[in-house]
């Protein structure tokens, strides 16, 4: 992870299941994400995410199509951090909510929340809880770029 003046790009995993979403966070914090991570230097942003979820779940994962993208500042520890989040739809065979996949990394755990709730849960970056359902309504609906900027 770094902050300062670098922009860390991230590739990002919507998976549902039996409407719900499936999240991540890491223990002991109480915000979530959606599954993935660090896209490296020379590495596809598909391939990427299909990494994560392998290194994360211990599941090969289908990544399909590429839904939006969001940028997102925070701070962490009284450093500016910023990221753009790259994200695409994913199957994973095997996962069925509401029952929580166990991780494969013993610093996250995952959960469910159902797309209903969306709006309400501790989702970040916090855009992605309005413009996922657009995302993935028949007609897009939504734009493709969202920021916290």
């Amino acid at each position: 992870m770094c902050c300062g003046k670098d922009i860390e790009v991230l590739s990002r995993a919507v998976c549902i299941s039996n409407g719900h979403l499936l999240l991540c966070h890491s223990k002991g914090v109480p915000h979530t994400y959606l599954p993935g991570g660090h896209v490296e230097f020379e590495e596809r942003a598909a391939d990427s995410l299909a990494r994560e979820l392998a290194e994360e779940l211990g599941l090969k994962g289908k990544v399909g199509r590429f839904l939006g993208a969001v940028e997102h500042a925070y701070s962490r520890a009284g450093e500016r951090c910023c990221e753009i989040n790259l994200v695409f739809s994913v199957s994973l065979a095997g996962l069925n909510a509401p029952a929580a996949p166990k991780s494969m990394e013993d610093y996250i755990e995952f959960q469910w929340v159902r797309m209903a709730e969306l709006a309400q849960c501790n989702l970040e970056p916090h855009p992605l809880r309005s413009v996922i359902p657009g995302w993935l309504s028949a007609d897009g609906g939504v734009e493709a770029w969202a920021s916290t900027m």
